[in-house]
């Protein structure tokens, strides 16, 4: 048998009983649907992380320092990097505070949450450390830091939040009741993110002194490493550093590790994750396929006669294993050609919805792969009924009802 016959042979037994047929795809059709939109969603996942992380600058090392004398932990590191030289660009509090931010009849505290400024304490240093260009007005300044300066610079989201198209340069913010004025305006960097960069507030950390509730001793900093080749080596000289301060007498504890670091391990969470519900998304294509060896068993013991009278006539095992075959695995490709198409939407609306907006698709890869493994699929599981088949005697085939 030729295999364009036995591709018309298929054609038509699929057509004869539509509504079996597609009852025998469903399991294909969900298993595909739902392990490409788990792979697609996971790397959508992954690159709106990673995107986050090239935002803020992939060479940068999170330290904390918390001493049970309740000195700054943040000074202390702060002093040892301005003596590593070039290897460390800048050194900032990593410290975000509540409060009520108000500028006219403009208040935080009637906002949605996407709108609710972040207030961070930072130094002189903090654009360098997050990637942060000053697209009007000045930075903070080191003299902002020593003289306790009121000043604040703002984010663009922020920016166009409280003052819209009028000049925030030289106005007065009122956070929590302490006036604070704009000396600076970043420019915008991510205004598509409900958890915007843009949405910063940034104030001398030295002038929380004036903020009530601002009693909290600083621990944390972000450092800024000159190239992500030298992040390893300033992670192990600054966790000597504070291994040395906290030796001992139970001084207190301290830790530094990179945002890479915490990406890859949140990367291989996710990978881990994403194997589970894989897995039990294949568990469906599983009882798919064992739907396609059931229906096929069923199809044989249908059509015995006619296996029997092909067999009487001449017809060789092999050209019936492949009449089986090529049926079980059309079956399964057409399942798993609207199991990508359901992949498809469901990616989309996965994207809408968890990632503000995104455009997510899956791989032309993965289309691919999910495409070839519901075909194999189907050559798997059609064998044995196939084989079964293929090996009915002409004279007992030909004496079935």
């Amino acid at each position: 048998m030729k295999f364009a016959q036995a591709v018309k042979m298929a054609v038509k037994s699929i057509l004869a009983k539509k509504g079996r047929s597609f009852l025998t795809m469903l399991g294909i059709i969900i298993g595909i649907a739902s392990v490409m939109t788990i792979v697609a969603t996971v790397d959508g996942y992954n690159r709106k992380m990673m995107e986050a992380f090239e935002a803020q600058g992939t060479n940068k090392v999170t330290a904390s320092l918390y001493l049970n004398s309740g000195e700054s932990g943040f000074e202390k590191i702060y002093d040892y990097c301005q003596g590593l030289g070039d290897l460390v660009l800048g050194v900032t509090p990593s410290a975000d505070r509540g409060g009520t931010v108000k500028y006219g009849a403009k208040t935080s505290d009637t906002m949605e949450w996407r709108e609710q400024p972040r207030v961070t304490l930072a130094s002189e240093q903090y654009s360098m450390c997050s990637s942060f260009t000053i697209a009007r007005g000045r930075d903070l300044c080191r003299l902002d830091i020593e003289n306790f300066n009121q000043v604040c610079v703002l984010g663009a989201r922020v920016a166009k939040t409280f003052f819209d198209y009028s000049d925030p340069l030289g106005q007065n913010l009122m956070i929590d009741g302490v006036p604070f004025q704009v000396v600076g305006i970043y420019a915008e960097k991510d205004a598509s993110s409900s958890y915007s960069m843009d949405n910063v507030l940034v104030l001398p950390y030295t002038a929380s002194r004036f903020l009530p509730n601002s009693g909290s001793t600083l621990n944390e900093c972000q450092i800024k490493v000159k190239d992500s080749q030298s992040v390893g080596k300033v992670i192990n000289m600054v966790q000597a550093y504070l291994d040395a301060l906290t030796e001992g007498n139970n001084n207190g504890y301290g830790y530094a590790y990179s945002e890479q670091q915490w990406a890859n391990e949140s990367n291989n969470m996710l990978t881990m994750i994403s194997v589970v519900l894989g897995g039990i998304a294949g568990i469906s294509l599983l009882v798919g396929g064992i739907g396609i060896m059931n229906i096929m068993l069923v199809t044989v013991t249908e059509r015995t006669r006619e296996i029997g009278i092909r067999r009487a006539i001449g017809a060789e095992r092999s050209s019936i294993v492949t009449q089986f075959l090529v049926e079980a695995a059309m079956i399964c490709g057409i399942g798993g050609i609207i199991g990508i198409l359901i992949g498809f939407g469901g990616t989309h609306i996965a994207g809408k919805l968890l990632f503000e907006g995104m455009s997510l698709y899956p791989s032309p890869t993965i289309t691919i792969e999910a495409f070839a493994f519901s075909v194999s699929l189907g050559i798997l599981f059609g064998m044995y009924p196939a084989i079964k088949a293929s090996g009915l005697q002409p004279v007992v085939a030909l004496r079935a009802d």
